[in-house]
């Protein structure tokens, strides 16, 4: 990615940020963009100790004034966007039964990670339409995405929002040299699994065929080969990086 302008948003830790690290590790110049400074920061210098190139930028994905701003200065700074990877996500609340989620919890979910998502999309199109050389995109879904998850009404719908968008803006944008894809993770270790400890990972484990957690440089690596020209022929899809949950119904335990 030598030459390559990158945005990636929700990078100040955990999936964002290693996201960033790979894509400048693999030469590109990363915008890291999220509502934490000290972490974006924090994530920047780290990533320029390696030898990369990273600029931090705050935003706020559920503000149109906030993503609008951010693109405006990458425009300002750059002149192009090459890729980007909406990872940014929140709102909602701790798993609960549907009537227990009052509006504003559901409503908070689909302001960040869905119309969030929306977007970032719309204002990321335009600055690689206004370029003329195309550009990927890749948006965070989950598994959750994909099927069902009890007690997480507002995640749930908001993940397959994000599964429709992608759909409809590669067909939009196909013709013109955008392609737009989705990661749909399944249990990654990130610092919410971390913090649970390791009788609750060993539990999540065991319910993953490949039989492990993935990790932030699983789905990281995914993110960047949608990003490069390795897959210019794939547009639309949502690739699962979950070690075969969403494949189906495991045999019983046949590991010796």
């Amino acid at each position: 990615m030598t030459g390559k302008v990158a945005l990636v948003t929700g990078a100040s830790r955990g999936i964002g940020a290693a996201i960033a690290a790979v894509f400048a590790d693999a030469g590109a110049q990363v915008v890291l963009a999220a509502r934490d400074g000290d972490g974006l920061a924090r994530q920047a210098e780290a990533i320029r100790r390696s030898g990369g190139n990273a600029l931090p930028l705050p935003v706020d994905v559920a503000s149109e004034d906030s993503v609008g701003a951010l693109l405006a200065e990458v425009q300002h700074r750059f002149g192009r966007l090459d890729a980007a990877v909406n990872n940014a996500a929140g709102g909602g609340r701790p798993p609960a039964p549907l009537v227990d989620w009052t509006s504003a919890e559901f409503d908070s979910a689909i302001a960040v990670s869905l119309r969030g998502v929306f977007l970032c999309l719309k204002y990321q199109i335009e600055l690689m339409l206004a370029g003329g050389d195309g550009g990927a995109i890749v948006n965070m879904s989950s598994t959750a995405g994909e099927q069902g998850v009890a007690g997480l009404s507002g995640y749930v719908a908001s993940k397959f929002g994000v599964g429709g968008l992608t759909r409809v803006a590669a067909l939009d944008y196909a013709a013109r040299g955008i392609r737009v894809n989705a990661i749909a993770p399944g249990p990654i270790l990130t610092d919410r699994l971390a913090a649970a400890g390791d009788a609750a990972q060993d539990r999540v484990a065991a319910s993953v065929p490949v039989g492990r957690i993935g990790t932030t440089a699983d789905v990281a690596a995914a993110a960047l080969w949608l990003c490069s020209e390795q897959s210019s022929f794939v547009t639309g899809t949502v690739l699962a990086v979950d070690g075969g949950r969403l494949a189906g119904t495991p045999a019983f335990n046949t590991r010796t």
